[in-house]
C-alpha cells in the first residue's frame, strides 16, 4: 500500500529514488560509519513531506508517542532494536522504568504506552511505569479501550536513585518531553541510565539546533551522492524574544519570513518549480503540533488576528512561545484516498522499525497535518524497508519508497546526534 502521488513521476523525487537505491551499498557503509562515530538517539520518529520535487523532514521527535499506530506485524524489528539498544546501554539490565506523560487520561497515549510496555517485555525486560504526576500517591490502574489495562505508581527517590516501591531499575525510559521543565526529582541521577537525557527534553532543546545540525548532515549526505542538499534539507530561520500576545518581535518574524520565501522562490525556478512558496512558523521548542502557522506572504503577520495570536502564544504545559523557527514549507503531494497525507517513520537505536501516515482530510497541501481530526494508516514498513526492490520503475515500488523515507528519517536521527552532542552539558565529562 503506496499512496499516490499527485505530481508528475518524472520529477527530482524519483531522480532521488534512483539515486538512493544506486548508491545503496555506499548509502549503508557511510551510516555504518557514521554510528562508529555519533551514538543514535534511543528512540525517535520523524515527520517527512514528499513534495515531488523534494523530500525533507519538518520535525524530529525524541520522546516519540504513538506507538500504537504501528502494526502488531512490525512487532518484532521494534523488539530486536530494544533488545540492541538495552544491551549498548545496560546488558545486565533487568529493571526498566517507564514514566510516560502526566495525561494519563488521554486513551490514544496510554494505548501508546502499553504498546512500549510490550515491547520491553518482549525484549527481556521487568517494565513498571512511574508517574511525574504528584496527585498520584498510590498505584493506579487505567482499563483500555482493548480490554487490557496499565497501573502506574508514584515515584521514589530516596537517595541517588529513582525507582518504585520494591523495584530498583537499572534503566529509566521517559515517555516524557519535559515541555514543562525538568523536575527535581529526575536531575543529578548519577548511578542510573536515564534515556533520553533530560538535554534532549523540551525544556532545553530547540528545533533550530536540530536542523542546524541536520543541515549538516545533509550536506555531507548530499556530497555522497553527488546532489543539491536542498532537495532533502529545509531551510530556515530564527527569532528569539518573540511575544504574540502583545504582538511582540512580529518585525523579526516579518523580515525573516520575506528573506526565506524570497531563498524558496529562487530556488523553485532553478527547478522550473510551478509553485506558490510559503513558509511554517512554529515554537522553537515543543510538540503536538502546537503553536504552528503557515505563512504565504510576509504581509500576512500585520494582519494577524488576536485568535491566532492566542493559538502561537503558548505551546504544552501552558509553556509561553518567546522563540521561533521560521522553516521552509515543504508541500506534501501524497494522498490516501483524497486526503492529504504524509510519512512519520519510527527507529529505535539506529534502526527503521516502522511507521505510518498520518492522514487529514480538512487540512491543505501547505498546512501542519499533526492537529485534531488527523488519522493514521500504518506503513508497509515490516517487509520492506531493507528489502527494497533494485531495477524496479521509480515512483511505484511501496518498497523502494518506504527505503527512502528511511534513508532520510535515519538523516535526521544522525541530526539529532550530532545536536544532542553540541548540545550536551556534560560532554566535558565523557572526553
Amino acid at each position: 500500500m503506496v499512496p499516490h502521488l499527485v505530481t508528475a513521476l518524472h520529477g527530482p523525487i524519483n531522480d532521488l529514488e534512483t539515486r538512493i537505491l544506486e548508491s545503496m551499498p555506499a548509502i549503508e557503509r557511510w551510516f555504518r560509519l557514521e554510528w562508529m562515530e555519533h551514538t543514535p538517539p534511543f528512540y525517535t520518529s520523524v515527520d517527512l513531506r514528499n513534495a515531488g520535487f523534494k523530500l525533507a523532514p519538518v520535525d524530529t521527535n525524541l520522546f516519540p508517542g504513538g506507538w500504537n499506530n504501528l502494526t502488531p506485524e512490525m512487532l518484532p524489528l521494534a523488539v530486536q532494536a530494544a533488545m540492541a539498544a538495552i544491551e549498548k546501554i545496560c546488558p545486565e539490565a533487568k529493571n526498566l522504568l517507564l514514566i510516560p506523560e502526566k495525561h494519563t487520561r488521554n486513551m490514544f497515549y496510554l494505548m501508546n504506552v502499553a504498546r512500549l510496555k510490550q515491547i520491553f517485555t518482549q525484549a527481556g525486560l521487568n517494565v513498571r511505569l512511574g508517574t511525574l504526576d504528584p496527585d498520584v500517591k498510590e498505584p493506579t490502574s487505567f482499563d483500555l479501550p482493548d480490554g487490557t489495562s496499565l497501573t502506574v505508581e508514584p515515584l521514589l527517590r530516596p537517595s541517588r536513585r529513582l525507582g518504585l516501591k520494591d523495584f530498583d531499575p537499572c534503566t529509566i525510559l521517559l515517555n516524557n518531553d519535559l515541555s514543562g521543565g525538568i523536575p527535581r526529582i529526575l536531575q543529578n541521577l548519577t548511578e542510573q541510565y536515564l534515556l533520553p537525557p533530560l538535554h534532549a527534553g523540551w525544556a532545553v532543546r530547540r528545533k533550530t539546533n536540530h536542523f542546524q545540525s541536520y543541515e549538516e548532515v545533509a550536506k555531507k549526505f548530499a556530497k555522497l551522492l553527488g546532489m543539491d542538499p536542498w532537495l532533502i534539507n529545509p531551510m530556515f530561520n530564527r527569532c528569539g524574544e518573540v511575544s504574540f500576545s502583545e504582538s511582540g518581535g512580529l518585525e523579526c518574524i516579518q523580515s525573516n519570513v520575506d528573506a526565506l520565501l524570497g531563498k524558496i522562490r529562487r530556488k523553485y525556478k532553478e527547478y522550473g518549480i510551478n509553485e506558490k512558496p510559503f513558509v511554517i512558523v512554529k515554537a522553537d521548542n515543543g510538540t503536538y503540533g502546537m503553536g504552528i502557522m503557515t505563512v504565504r506572504d510576509a504581509k500576512e503577520l500585520s494582519e494577524v488576528n488576536r485568535r491566532t495570536r492566542n493559538k502561537m502564544s503558548v505551546v504544552k504545559d501552558g509553556q509561553v512561545v518567546s522563540e521561533v523557527i521560521i522553516q521552509e514549507g515543504v508541500p506534501t503531494y501524497e494522498r490516501l484516498n483524497d486526503a492529504v497525507a504524509e510519512p512519520v517513520v519510527y527507529m529505535m537505536d539506529r534502526y527503521v522499525v516502522g511507521g505510518f501516515y498520518r492522514v487529514h482530510a480538512d487540512r491543505g497541501v501547505d498546512e501542519n497535518l499533526n492537529a485534531p481530526g488527523a488519522q493514521f494508516v500504518p506503513l508497509a514498513f515490516a517487509q520492506s524497508h531493507q528489502l527494497p526492490k533494485l531495477g524496479e520503475k521509480p515512483g511505484v515500488s511501496a518498497p523502494n519508497r518506504f527505503y527512502m523515507y528511511g534513508v532520510i528519517a535515519r538523516l535526521a536521527m544522525l541530526a539529532a546526534s550530532y545536536e544532542m552532542e553540541a548540545t550536551d552539558p556534560n560532554a566535558e565529562v565523557y572526553e
